[in-house]
């Protein structure tokens, strides 16, 4: 009989397999869609970089920047964009 209960229980495992499928895809999913997001953003911040250094002295001053705080003012809008898209996320 023990043999018998445990095929009748394994009856019930597709349903078990399906779920842990669902949630490795959303994984999987979550991984590349990272992934890309990284990706995505170090091009900007590089555009970004590449847009500022070839403004003039004259130009900075203007938009409040120095050559020199260039690459710490990407890595600060950085982290606010990240912020702002964790709590964008955790509200959906």
């Amino acid at each position: 009989m023990s043999m018998l209960n445990h095929i009748s229980d394994s009856s019930a495992s597709p349903i078990a397999i399906r779920r842990s499928l669902g949630v490795l895809g959303r994984g999987i999913f979550r991984a590349v869609n990272n992934a890309i997001a990284a990706i995505i953003a170090q091009r900007e911040r590089q555009a970004q970089l590449t847009i500022l250094r070839r403004l003039s002295d004259r130009e900075l001053r203007d938009i409040g920047l120095s050559r020199s705080d260039i690459g710490a003012g990407l890595a600060e809008a950085a982290k606010d964009r990240t912020r702002s898209q964790r709590l964008l996320a955790a509200r959906s």
